[in-house]
């Protein structure tokens, strides 16, 4: 039978590996799972999954399959919900024109086009505007606001911006313009002139703040739930037909997966369900990307973080801002195949971009020393691109990352990926509050920033003595967290297929790993952009691919490739499917390898 911990049992190393060639532990998730013996059984797995990941014992059930009805809270709880419902349900009853302001990312872009299509299935006249990230940068400002208003658009819903936009919004309310802001960002401890702001992280949230991880399609949709059931106690629904929200769920789990949410909660039933809807193919604009996407299968929650969702950001980053939006709203299969062709292109662009800066930011890095936080700019860097670049820095160096943009005049547009355990939302406010940047926001794994001249060392020096602290913590308690082990021939199809049912899996419910072993590396090769490509066997005589992206000139991929055919090695991954080939195999997705002799 599989053997399992106890829940809060020691931290003993796995394998006896207390330093791989990464230089970590290997440590139980929660419990463990070793079925290298006869006996497994896969259900068995998926309740161990669930539990190590912070499953109540007695949710099991709803968590194993996540549905809305379980998970969805009474959108009542959250502040000004009712009064922003309301507002909305005047417009729709009269007619009047609505505006949604969306950011130009794709949390942003799928909140505007749940709204903005559901407004239309109302028969509300609504338009939309996305700022464009190089002329406009971040969020509303009152120069625009107050254009939308003198074009006839007196309501404007803000959607993934709009919680730190105190003087637009203050511009607006002067012009006579209505705005209800819908965000999730971190708010500060006064809120902006608005009519109201639905965000689960304001300060006085009380019932609400339980949902502080939704991205802000979550919040866009809580509020869609919300105008639905204003329209029914008016009796407006009477001989005509209401809107399907739950139709809307494929673009609420695109945002969600995009915006790497934790699939915690709510956010896991939006996903489960959103990918079932998205398999249906209903929305022409998602099919199209899809089919641009070369995706032959329906997608899973890794194409949403990786196939599609780059594509709708490549619009915001390197094209025209409100492509996504239009992808996602057309009716027109014509239009949104042109459409969906010009994001792929532009996705291919991007990458190009993204390696260039990624190869001078990593260079930069090398000259920050020991500081807590990497802090890299650069003059002639792509502003559209810095998050990512950021976010591949942060992996690499196991530590927050900002990277910024400079301009002709020095100012700085930067993107900021966090750490477990480090909020670098609330430094970057923190440091916005001390004078140090012209602006700033984000929540705890990501934040962006403007700073001005001059600027980046004082920044730097600010972060580095405010988050040493947490991110030494946080590297103290930095180990590979395994679910399982299994000899070299249980990497197999099925086990794929088990440990997916423990999903959807993200930020927040990580995929499971395991790790396999001992095995010889029977051929190793680079590959592509760095990938390090092995054919391991076990002694059981059972062999199988493994990758290791990005890792050639890592201790991990020089492992691979200079194991000699005497040496064995523990290695530790994600077991994916390769469906290259005539039938499907199992491969493992490489994290760390140790020697294991």
């Amino acid at each position: 039978m599989a053997s399992v911990a106890k829940s809060g049992e020691g931290r003993a190393p796995i394998l006896g590996i207390v330093r791989s060639v990464l230089g970590q532990p290997w440590h139980w998730r929660g419990g463990s799972a070793d079925v290298r013996d006869e006996g497994f059984e896969p259900d068995d797995l998926v309740t161990q999954l669930l539990l190590a990941r912070g499953c109540p014992r007695d949710a099991v059930e709803e968590h194993r399959a996540p549905t809305i009805r379980a998970f969805m809270p009474d959108p009542s709880i959250f502040r000004d919900m009712d009064r922003a419902a309301e507002r909305l349900a005047d417009a729709v009853i009269t007619g009047e024109a609505v505006t949604v302001f969306g950011d130009y990312d794709v949390d942003g872009a799928t909140s505007a086009a749940l709204l903005i299509r559901l407004l239309r299935e109302l028969g509300c006249p609504v338009g939309y505007y996305i700022p464009d990230r190089l002329m406009e940068g971040y969020g509303p400002s009152g120069e625009a606001l107050v254009r939308i208003g003198t074009a006839g658009s007196k309501l404007i819903v803000t959607v993934d911006c709009g919680a730190q936009a105190f003087e637009a919004l203050a511009q607006a309310s002067a012009a006579g313009i209505e705005v209800i802001v819908v965000d999730h960002h971190k708010c500060a401890a006064t809120l902006p002139d608005a009519l109201a702001v639905v965000n689960p992280n304001r300060l006085d949230e009380d019932e609400g703040a339980a949902h502080g991880h939704l991205a802000a399609v979550g919040v866009a949709f809580l509020l869609g739930a919300a105008l639905l059931r204003v329209l029914r106690a008016r009796g407006y629904f009477a001989g005509k037909t209401e809107p399907k929200i739950l139709e809307l769920l494929d673009i609420v789990a695109l945002g969600t997966v995009a915006d790497v949410a934790q699939l915690k909660g709510l956010n896991r039933a939006f996903v489960a369900q959103g990918l079932k809807v998205m398999a249906n193919r209903r929305n022409v604009g998602l099919a199209a990307l899809i089919g641009a996407a070369r995706l032959n299968r329906a997608p899973t929650c890794t194409d949403l973080g990786f196939a599609l969702g780059p594509r709708i950001n490549a619009g915001g980053r390197v094209g025209k801002s409100d492509l996504g939006v239009r992808l996602l709203t057309t009716e027109n299969p014509d239009e949104a195949t042109e459409i969906a062709a010009e994001l792929d292109r532009l996705n291919e662009e991007r990458r190009a971009i993204e390696a260039n800066v990624q190869a001078e930011a990593e260079a930069a890095a090398l000259h920050q020393g020991n500081r807590a936080v990497a802090v890299v700019s650069g003059e002639g860097w792509h502003p559209g691109v810095i998050g990512i670049v950021a976010g591949r820095l942060k992996e690499k160096l196991g530590k927050p990352a900002i990277v910024i943009a400079l301009d002709d005049e020095g100012v700085g547009k930067g993107s900021g990926r966090s750490v477990s355990g480090v909020d670098l939302g609330a430094a970057i406010l923190a440091a916005k509050d001390m004078g140090l940047l012209v602006a700033g926001g984000g929540h705890a794994m990501a934040a962006g920033l403007t700073v001005g001249p001059g600027g980046v060392e004082a920044l730097a020096d600010f972060l580095d003595a405010r988050l040493e602290s947490a991110v030494a913590q946080a590297s103290d308690g930095r180990a590979l967290l395994l679910d399982g082990v299994v000899a070299p021939g249980g990497v197999t199809p099925n086990l794929v297929e088990a440990l997916e049912r423990g999903g959807p899996y993200g930020a927040g419910w990580p995929a499971p790993r395991i790790a396999a072993g001992p095995v010889r590396v029977i051929k190793a090769d680079v590959v592509g952009n760095g990938h390090v490509r092995a054919i391991v066997q076990g002694r059981d005589g059972r062999s199988f691919k493994a990758m290791a992206f990005r890792s050639a000139d890592t201790p991990l991929g020089e492992a691979l490739l200079g194991a000699g055919p005497g040496r064995s090695l523990w290695i530790a991954g994600r077991p994916k499917i390769d469906d290259w080939g005539s039938r499907p195999a199992a491969e493992m997705h490489l994290e760390d390898v140790a020697w294991a002799d």
